[in-house]
């Protein structure tokens, strides 16, 4: 699939296959049109809303 990442100042896109690295503390925003399967790498603790916490927050508590 393919997929956007919005960053304050640009959107990068991305097709099947290619990677992006996102530097610790950089506000992104990934979004798709459609279904894409997405492989998130990201040290434990990692909040997935950022600082916000609210329904939408995810369980942090499965270890790979």
């Amino acid at each position: 699939g393919e997929m956007e990442i919005e960053f304050e100042d640009h959107t990068m896109s991305l097709k099947a296959g290619e990677m992006c690295v996102v530097p610790k503390g950089v506000r992104h925003k990934p979004k798709a049109e459609y279904e894409c399967k997405v492989m998130l790498i990201e040290p434990r603790g990692v909040i997935n809303t950022g600082e916000v916490e609210g329904e939408l927050t995810a369980e942090n508590d499965v270890w790979i």
